[in-house]
């Protein structure tokens, strides 16, 4: 908390803000008085031994306002903390009325409650670092706990961090009034805060029409199971929102039955099980009987959309591990070697250091190799162009290092060149698909036709390795993106700079010329079939307000209407408001045929283009169809939403604190999330996918 700013230096000698803060040489006078006290330092007298028989706490009100100080002389006193002016205190007599008299009467005090003489200049986060604002100042603890408890839970903090000896120094010297607060208030305060925050996002759900899930399975160094559920839509002013509803536990056997009633019931605990229209999980095969039983649930009493062909997405930036990972088995022995040389290398400092020396004679900018993580293909990709930049160290490091005998060969280094320059296309479509605060469902068909252009068009010439790589990931590529695509299809044609004009362009390329065009006939009627699911759930809608509408003009005009006999003119109005409806609905031509009719949208900078700002924008003339296009856009094709989560996951739940209760952890992670949002404090992008790196000196 910033130390308020008075308004004159007359102000500031007598403002009880200062009262704690070191006095210059014009106010030795005062300073003098103060002299003959020691101060207790707000320690009561019942308090002062620990090991002593306990006493009686005060329970009066009064010493909210007063504190006990010890003369010169041995003298106890009641010092008005407001003032300074001192009363006779016993403690043996535990007599308060003189206090209490000098308490209502005190002016310092009234002043003080007032705030009227203290400004302070507060700059907020939203606003310019430039700009601040000036308010009375009034010091208030309940605020000072609350954004301590927030700041607690956003930077990962230990709850004893509100004990720290430094952290309670700075607060003092902030402001005098600040009260000490202790680790398990500090607990409190965060569960209430998570409480409240969670509050008011069930208060935002209520509003959404339809909310896409993402949710994963992560186990902890506690070997506890925790899913963890996360919920995308689009608010009222048309931003994509994600938040992370449960960091809860999954009890074991991990089976699909268990998942489903897990998730059932996270979406049950927040109300919205009726609105969940796709769940997004990787391929694992439980996750497969999940999704069916919960499809199965969530169908019983109310219709899918689509009835349900939408509600199943599997994760692309999976299927793209494993299509990839499946090629990478081609050179498994080339990957092992360098990942054996890497291990090697940062098994030592002296090794690295021997390292960085040769790498420095041979003036090479590069100063770190990366370890990869072999489950992740793009983990891989790093490790090995960050270690080709340094394929002629390694030779000479092997002459200064006899124990070094995992030494790729030349022809090996050739072969990681050509793979390399291969997947560096993969890698970017990783990158873009793997947002999650803009809407990526639309984004990855041009992607996939440009994987497959690649798969198809790639010169391997005497390359056997790479020949036989590619027959194996175009293999994988056919079975998982062989039969189409509804989601990403759909998806694409609601962008409106691609429309049906992108799928007619790239289909071709992607399949033969038979399925292609059965592909775009079933992309164009599911589309038709999806808006008049829309469409009819907008009369219905209508209908239901139009009703409440009547009834409440009834109420209110029945008894004028009886009175003055005025019922000419009510049947007109009422037809002329089904006229006004079901125009807006039953078009010549529906709001479908008008937005393909009306052609593509070019935009000078395709990466700046943002498909819900132009929605938002025609919203007024695409009421049912703009609809359709916020839910379907907000729909997340990757899992990577729910995994981040994993990674503050470990930094929360570390070794030092694996007795954290799973209920405690959920608190702690989800209003992570929730304060993070609401505060517009964003992770800073740590590259590499926080591999672990090996830096040289």
């Amino acid at each position: 908390m910033s130390t308020p700013n008075t308004l004159s230096a007359q102000e500031s000698s007598t403002s009880p803000v200062m009262g704690g803060v070191q006095l210059s040489t014009n106010d030795e006078n005062e300073a003098s008085q103060s002299k003959n006290a020691v101060e207790l330092d707000n320690i009561e007298d019942d308090d002062t031994n620990p090991y002593g028989p306990k006493k009686r706490k005060r329970t009066s009100k009064v010493w909210m306002d007063f504190k006990v100080i010890t003369l010169a002389d041995g003298l106890t006193k009641a010092e008005c903390i407001h003032c300074k002016h001192r009363l006779a205190y016993n403690k043996n007599s535990g007599v308060t009325s003189h206090l209490i008299r000098h308490s209502k009467c005190c002016v310092r005090k009234k002043v003080n409650e007032s705030g009227q003489k203290n400004l302070s200049v507060i700059p907020t986060i939203s606003e310019s670092e430039t700009v601040s604002t000036v308010h009375n100042f009034k010091y208030d603890q309940a605020k000072i706990r609350e954004i301590l408890s927030h700041m607690i839970v956003v930077h990962e903090l230990p709850f004893i961090f509100a004990e720290y000896e430094l952290f309670n120094l700075l607060m003092k010297n902030a402001t005098p009034h600040y009260e000490k607060i202790s680790h398990a208030t500090t607990r409190k305060d965060c569960i209430t805060s998570y409480e409240i925050e969670k509050k008011k996002l069930m208060a935002e759900l209520k509003q959404v029409n339809r909310v896409s899930v993402t949710t994963d399975l992560w186990r902890s160094d506690q070997k506890v199971s925790y899913m963890v559920v996360t919920c995308h839509y689009v608010d009222s002013s048309w931003n994509l929102q994600k938040r992370n509803l449960n960091f809860c536990e999954v009890p074991p056997p991990h089976t699909g039955i268990v998942v489903c009633d897990v998730l059932n019931k996270c979406l049950v605990e927040w109300g919205i099980e009726n609105k969940v229209w796709t769940v997004t999980v990787d391929n694992a095969a439980y996750n497969d009987v999940a999704i069916r039983l919960l499809k199965e649930n969530l169908s019983y009493k109310n219709s899918l959309p689509l009835s349900g062909k939408l509600f199943h997405v599997r994760c692309c930036a999976h299927i793209l591990n494993i299509l990839v990972q499946d090629g990478l088995s081609e050179i498994q022995n080339i990957i092992s070697n360098v990942r054996d040389t890497v291990k090697h290398i940062s098994a030592s400092e002296h090794r690295i250091k021997m390292f960085s020396e040769i790498a420095k004679q041979l003036q090479l900018s590069s100063k770190k190799l990366i370890m990869d993580c072999c489950t992740r293909w793009n983990a891989t990709y790093f490790m090995l162009s960050t270690a080709l930049e340094f394929k002629d160290v390694f030779p000479r490091y092997q002459q200064r290092d006899p124990t070094y005998n995992s030494l790729p060969s030349d022809e090996d280094w050739d072969k990681v060149i050509v793979v390399c320059s291969f997947l560096e296309e993969f890698n970017e479509v990783t990158h873009i698909i793997s947002g999650s605060e803009y809407p990526t469902s639309n984004l990855f068909l041009p992607e996939l036709y440009n994987i497959k252009k690649l798969l198809k068009n790639t010169n391997v010439g005497e390359d056997s390795f790479m020949a036989d790589m590619i027959k194996k990931m175009k293999n994988k590529f056919d079975k998982y993106w062989g039969d189409g695509n509804l989601l990403i299809s759909i998806a694409a044609v609601l962008d409106p700079r691609n429309k049906m004009k992108l799928i007619e362009w790239c289909f071709p390329e992607i399949y033969s010329e038979v399925d292609a065009f059965e592909h775009i006939v079933t992309v164009r009627e599911t589309l038709r079939n999806l808006y008049n699911e829309y469409v009819e759930a907008h009369k219905k809608n209508i209908g239901e307000k139009d009703v409440q509408s009547e009834s409440q003009k009834e109420s209110s005009n029945c008894t004028s209407n009886i009175v003055s006999g005025k019922t000419k003119g009510k049947v007109r109005a009422q037809f002329a408001n089904y006229i006004k409806n079901v125009d807006s609905v039953e078009q010549v031509k529906s709001e479908l045929e008008v937005y393909f009719e009306e052609g593509v949208v070019f935009c000078e900078d395709d990466q700046e283009f943002d498909a819900l700002s132009w929605w938002k924008m025609n919203n007024l003339k695409f009421r049912i169809l703009s609809k359709m296009a916020c839910d379907v856009l907000s729909i997340p094709i990757t899992s990577v939403a729910s995994e981040s989560a994993f990674s503050a996951g470990g930094r929360v739940i570390d070794p030092y604190r694996a007795n954290l209760g799973v209920e405690t952890a959920q608190m702690l992670l989800c209003a992570e999330d929730w304060l993070r949002a609401r505060y517009q404090i964003k992770r800073k992008a740590k590259g590499n996918l926080e591999l672990k790196q090996i830096h040289l000196t």
